[in-house]
């Protein structure tokens, strides 16, 4: 199986509710790492709502092949879990919990109903929170002499890559952060830069979840350096 580069799990644990012929729907997200945190999450959410008619779910842990588990909870067979299961395959979306807590409003929907009503509140909560877009990337700490430094700064704004942790010493060192398939081609930039000069460490890789607006959030898959596919 190849190796999972990139996969998108949500940022945040959030809620979304929606109401349909007075029975509301309640879109609960969490984002999990393991089967034991989707079950505490779940049990948390149940113990919550304790005195709802429902408390459907379904979640995707793990990459390549992910553990999938869901339920109707009482509601007529196919009409709620495998309905939310199947808004998570489709985004898709990894490492994430969804429940979906309905208070009934005195008003049958019917099979169709069921199946648009847990639909549409799935949707609703995963639209209603930032999502990562996490990829496997390595840190490259990248030491220089100071007549090097404005040909690298002018290179890696050319690039979008900035600059973190810089420190100007007796020579500058700084790190770049970028995606672990591009790190030999800018290795030989970096090579070319300084003419050979540039000394350069490259970490393990690992995924990183990256906002729309370019910010990193760290530890987005604690086992990474596990076989990510399984």
């Amino acid at each position: 199986m190849p190796r999972v580069t990139e996969f998108v799990t949500p940022e945040t644990a959030n809620q979304y509710e929606i109401v349909i012929k007075k029975s509301r729907f309640i879109g609960h997200l969490v984002p999990v790492t393991s089967v034991e945190e989707a079950e505490a999450a779940l049990n948390a959410i149940r113990l919550e709502h304790k005195t709802a008619t429902h408390n459907c779910y379904a979640y995707r842990v793990g990459l390549g092949v992910p553990v999938e588990r869901f339920s109707d909870d009482g509601e007529p067979s196919g009409t709620a879990g495998r309905p939310i299961l199947e808004v998570l395959r489709r985004r898709p979306i990894h490492n994430a919990l969804v429940v979906v807590t309905r208070y009934f409003g005195g008003t049958l929907l019917g099979a169709n109903g069921l199946v648009h009503a847990y639909t549409d509140a799935t949707v609703e909560v995963l639209n209603h929170t930032p999502l990562l877009t996490c990829r496997r990337m390595v840190l490259v700490s990248v030491r220089l002499d100071y007549s090097h430094y404005g040909k690298f700064e002018y290179e890696l704004a050319q690039r979008n890559l900035a600059m973190l942790d810089p420190v100007y010493a007796e020579d500058v060192s700084f790190q770049v952060r970028l995606p672990e398939e591009d790190v030999p081609e800018f290795l030989q930039s970096v090579a070319d830069w300084s003419n050979g000069q540039a000394e350069c460490v490259t970490s393990e890789a690992e995924f990183v979840g990256i906002r729309p607006d370019g910010g990193f959030v760290l530890n987005v898959w604690p086992h990474a350096a596990d076989q990510p596919e399984s």
